[in-house]
């Protein structure tokens, strides 16, 4: 059992009074006839159509939360707020009499919900108001909310003072966060947009959006450790998906030429500022499409996505302003770590050279020295070329070691068609010109295999049904894979991924005794 706080145990006790009153704090039935937007809108509208010095006659019934209170002697003004903002009300003994003027001030708390009926009207500072004739409980707070204040400045600038403002705490009481901060409730709405505009775009463009395991007999896909579950009916260890992919390009082979996917990836590693273990995930895949035409159709897409959440193209982002507007800047792989660490890496073609290379030119950097090739180029890109990569940037062709599912570049097999696009000096997507021979594929399986120890998590387990949809035909294809929770934190400018999940993982609270 939860211990009450002083002020938990005088609401619990009003409660207790409400019903020995007859009187119940969480009715089964509530009304509504406007949202505070809606009735103001409304009364605005019919104050311009009746004229000068005339009173238009508006009733309403509101509901929401009551957020401010302010008892004065035989009248009382209250803010309560909903979904799409506040709104004043206006209690008055001349409407309501005093034992109901007397009943509200009482029992009626900070926090508690709230239903009211009564006619619009503007107050001597030319507030919109709704004179309440009638009200009636509909949910009792117990807990008060964290405190919030408005300051206007001299300027006519309202800055908002939240007491709930530990970034630990707003991350496990989110509903808490939510109900103090309109703010933190208009990240979520653009977070929407954001996806909605997303699958706007790829259903114009013909693409079927489909649905693929979330539960899977072999990850795959990604380069990256999952999460592990049995199945006590089928008897089989299972595991959460780290990646759509090797699905979605099952159903190329069925003839589904264009296909996406907008949901949840599981990745059992770190936690950090753009990481979190369940992700919101958008593939799609793209028959008879190759990596430069998913570059374009990539490009589109974003800054659709951006004019359709932010109203154009320009994003600022951190305090810099971001450019989204096509075409975006493209940068080859090798060339780029070429100009920012001085190693051309397509000089040296076993790990040995490679490390050597990078200790030799960079002694102050500490890779592993037990690093694959395609390992110790990922740490050239992740410590040298990733932090100037602040504009939209598209940096393609990857090497092989690293890009198990990608196609080779005709004439260059240690290459493959694949490209990424940075924005802020971190990954947002990942494409590629798909493999689609079965039996290089089943190669690339073998030599990942041979190239990792049992346990890395970048190791590719080698999936049989997939090779076996591969040998039945499966068409020259691009695909492409973005984090939907990264560009939300660009359109939003949020710093940590923690502030564009509602619910992020987060360690257990500790208890005491």
């Amino acid at each position: 059992m939860p211990e009450y706080t002083s002020l938990e145990k005088i609401r619990l006790e009003k409660i207790e009074e409400l019903r020995a009153e007859g009187i119940e704090p969480y009715p089964t039935r509530a009304e509504r006839t406007h949202t505070s937007a809606q009735i103001i809108a409304e009364y605005e509208a019919a104050e311009r159509q009746t004229g000068d010095g005339e009173t238009p006659e508006v009733k309403a019934t509101l509901a929401g939360r009551i957020r401010a209170s302010r008892p004065m002697g035989k009248l009382t003004f209250a803010h309560i707020e909903d979904g799409e903002g506040k709104i004043q009300l206006f209690f008055r003994v001349n409407e309501l009499g005093q034992d109901q003027l007397n009943f509200f001030n009482e029992m009626f708390d900070l926090g508690d919900f709230i239903q009211a009926t009564g006619v619009m009207m503007r107050t001597r500072s030319g507030e919109a108001t709704l004179l309440v004739h009638d009200f009636k409980l509909l949910a009792k707070s117990v807990t008060p909310l964290p405190a919030a204040k408005d300051e206007t400045l001299e300027d006519g600038t309202v800055v908002r003072h939240a007491a709930l403002e530990d970034q630990e705490l707003r991350a496990r009481q989110r509903y808490a966060d939510l109900a103090v901060n309109p703010d933190v409730r208009e990240i979520f709405r653009k977070r929407a947009a954001l996806i909605k505009a997303l699958r706007k775009f790829l259903d114009d463009q013909g693409f079927l959006e489909v649905e693929t395991p979330i539960l899977q007999p072999l990850y795959g896909g990604a380069a990256a450790k999952p999460f592990v579950t049995y199945h006590n009916e089928l008897e089989q260890q299972m595991y959460l998906r780290i990646s759509f992919e090797l699905y979605l390009k099952r159903l190329l082979v069925g003839n589904l030429e264009k296909v996406y996917e907008i949901g949840r990836d599981f990745r059992n590693e770190g936690v950090s500022y753009k990481h979190n273990p369940e992700f919101t995930q958008l593939e799609f895949y793209w028959a008879y499409a190759d990596y430069l035409q998913v570059m374009e159709l990539t490009e589109q897409m974003v800054s659709f996505a951006a004019k359709e959440v932010t109203g154009g193209y320009k994003v600022t982002y951190q305090g810099q302003e971001l450019d989204f507007t096509p075409p975006w800047r493209r940068l080859e792989m090798r060339q780029g770590i070429l100009e920012t660490s001085w190693i051309n890496f397509a000089e040296y073609t076993d790990a040995e050279s490679l490390f050597k290379a990078i200790v030799a030119k960079h002694p102050e950097k500490t890779p592993d020295p037990h690093a694959t090739r395609g390992k110790l180029i990922d740490f050239l890109l992740s410590e040298f070329l990733e932090p100037t990569l602040i504009q939209p940037t598209f940096l393609y062709d990857y090497p092989r070691d690293i890009s198990p599912l990608a196609k080779s570049k005709p004439g260059d097999p240690l290459t493959v068609e694949r490209f990424e696009g940075y924005v802020s000096g971190f990954e947002l997507c990942n494409a590629f010109t798909e493999l689609n021979d079965p039996l290089d594929q089943e190669q690339r399986f073998l030599e990942m295999g041979r190239d990792y120890e049992a346990d890395d998590e970048e190791r590719h387990p080698l999936d049989e049904d997939y090779l076996r949809a591969m040998r039945y035909g499966m068409p020259p294809n691009g695909g492409f894979g973005m984090g939907v929770d990264r560009l939300a934190m660009v359109f939003t400018d949020k710093h940590s991924i923690r502030d564009v999940l509602l619910f992020p993982a987060l360690r257990n609270e500790l208890k005491e005794g």
